[in-house]
């Protein structure tokens, strides 16, 4: 059943947290009665809200509910039934406790009076000593009207911070983590299909927090409301947009004191804050929380597996029984018009695959699959691939190797990046393929990755330089007469017929070559080795337009 505490910043500011009789009772004041509770013992943390004195035979009509009656036992009735209909007349009123002072009239409370206390649940306190119950009604109504001012100051406290939020346009993440530093408690934001999309965390783990969520989040009742319920006793409240509740906030309880108004105030304003950063930030939420799943994953930031399988689990990925495959889509300067990621992820969802899709720089996207054992993944990736140069038609598509554990993922993102970084743009796909993988990365397309390493640079003007300045100097094409003879592997005479020459003039032009290079062009080693450096060159090259390399 879920409870409906008074909400905060609606007509009046939050009631304070009023003291408990067991905060009462340790007082100064009353503790020199010699205060003993007869019944009621587990009674003692309810609230005190105000101290009533009263001799009157019935003095329930006089009370609101939440009073300390305290009386010298004179007004008692004599006979049994007459002190339980007192009795009752407190409790149905809900005061939270009876003190009869043992030194005018009784020295022992009456038996009546207990068993009726007893039976009502009434909490009965018995004092020694003579007390002066002015001095306890003045020194607890400063203890209450106390708390109330502080309890005002912490509310106010709570609506600048949040303002301060909202002014400078925070996201939803600052918001939700400001609510679990003021609150001392774990909060989480969810969607509608009990998808966790974000999770501060405090006190506890993200795994703690997380764990078996969307079970847990339904059980918890349907958070139309801002209120404590569940098995477990969340609190939690609505998150609108537009009008329409899209969300819900969900505070956990801890160790320690139960919820109050003042967690109430923090949820609620939460709440509001959220609602004016989704009119700021017009990226989806669900996106965001996507994209840093992704990010944890592909970065290694997770503290531990059970922590990456509770964050993943909670936005609706299976985790276990599977196997993950990384994709990464490189949409190119161009871009992809509006929302690639709601696309490629509803694509992915109409072909029954769940996954995880979002930004990890920008114009490159990161999917994640989660596959069943025996599903074969290269059909999900044509898929995907094929969506995305319709989306981007100049888009490069990576794919990375599958992996067995959801933790080891980075390997399959740093593996699917890999084969972005080999692939220049215009790369011809493979055919009947939509995407590249690492088995198509060859020697050009390696050192297509390395291009800006100085030392590959390095490495080709020293075996290439003094050819490269001879034809600068002469106007001759040396270069180009060696790149034919290493492109046909050694064979003069197919690089004769390539480059239009003679045989006579080609050995000539190979011996002027190997007299510039110092270097033995029957060598197989040293042809790989000027091949390499060539085509280095021929990389760099390459956004130059046509070479005659």
């Amino acid at each position: 059943m879920t409870v409906h505490p008074p909400s905060a910043g609606r007509d009046s500011a939050p009631a304070a947290r009023a003291p408990t009789l067991a905060d009462v009772l340790a007082l100064p004041v009353l503790a020199a009665g010699q205060p003993q509770v007869v019944t009621g013992l587990t009674a003692l943390d309810r609230p005190v809200r105000w101290v009533h004195i009263t001799e009157l035979t019935d003095p329930a009509s006089f009370l609101k509910g939440g009073e300390l009656v305290l009386t010298t036992g004179m007004p008692l009735p004599e006979d049994a039934a007459g002190v339980r209909r007192y009795v009752d007349e407190l409790t149905e009123v809900g005061a939270a406790a009876l003190v009869i002072e043992l030194v005018r009239r009784y020295h022992r409370p009456p038996d009546a009076l207990v068993q009726a206390c007893r039976a009502r649940g009434l909490p009965l306190v018995t004092l020694a000593r003579d007390v002066n119950f002015l001095e306890v009604t003045q020194v607890v109504h400063a203890l209450i009207l106390g708390n109330q001012a502080d309890a005002m100051r912490r509310t106010q406290r709570i609506h600048e911070a949040f303002t301060a939020l909202t002014l400078r346009g925070a996201g939803p993440e600052d918001v939700v983590r400001a609510a679990a530093e003021m609150s001392g408690r774990t909060v989480v934001l969810e969607n509608l299909v009990h998808q966790a999309l974000i999770c501060e965390p405090s006190g506890s783990t993200v795994e703690q927090a997380l764990g078996d969520w969307e079970q847990r989040s339904r059980a918890a009742g349907p958070g139309d409301h801002t209120g404590v319920g569940g098995p477990e006793g969340w609190l939690t409240a609505p998150v609108s947009y537009q009008g329409e509740r899209w969300g819900r906030l969900a505070m956990l309880p801890a160790d320690g004191p139960v919820f109050g108004p003042e967690h109430v105030t923090v949820l609620e304003r939460t709440a509001m804050a959220l609602t004016v950063a989704r009119l700021i930030h017009s990226t989806p939420w669900e996106h965001t929380a996507h994209r840093t799943a992704l990010r944890e994953l592909a970065e290694q930031r997770h503290h531990s597996a059970e922590h990456v399988r509770a964050r993943c689990a909670a936005l609706g990925l299976p985790t276990e029984a599977g196997v993950f495959l990384a994709v990464l889509v490189d949409l190119g300067p161009g871009g992809a018009g509006a929302e690639p990621e709601t696309r490629l992820h509803r694509e992915l969802r109409s072909a029954g695959v769940p996954a995880l899709v979002g930004e990890l720089s920008p114009r490159r996207l990161g999917v994640l699959l989660a596959l069943r054992p025996a599903q074969p993944w290269r059909p999900v990736a044509e898929r995907l691939g094929r969506t995305a140069l319709a989306l981007a038609p100049g888009a490069i598509v990576g794919v990375g190797s599958e992996v067995a554990e959801l933790a080891d993922s980075a390997r399959s993102f740093r593996e699917a990046a890999r084969v972005i970084e080999a692939t220049p743009p215009g790369q011809p796909l493979p055919a009947d393929r939509s995407f590249h993988e690492l088995p198509d990365i060859g020697l050009r397309r390696l050192l297509y990755a390395l291009r800006e390493d100085t030392r590959i640079q390095d490495y080709a003007e020293r075996r290439l330089g003094r050819i490269i300045d001879h034809d600068t100097r002469h106007g001759t094409d040396l270069l180009a007469t060696l790149g034919h003879y290493l492109d046909a592997a050694g064979n003069k005479t197919t690089a004769a017929r390539r480059g239009g020459l003679s045989r006579e003039t080609l050995y000539q032009r190979l011996r002027t070559v190997e007299r510039l290079l110092d270097t033995d062009l029957e060598s197989g080693e040293r042809r790989t080795e000027l091949h390499v450096a060539l085509t280095v060159l021929r990389v760099l090259r390459a956004d130059r337009g046509p070479h005659p390399l």
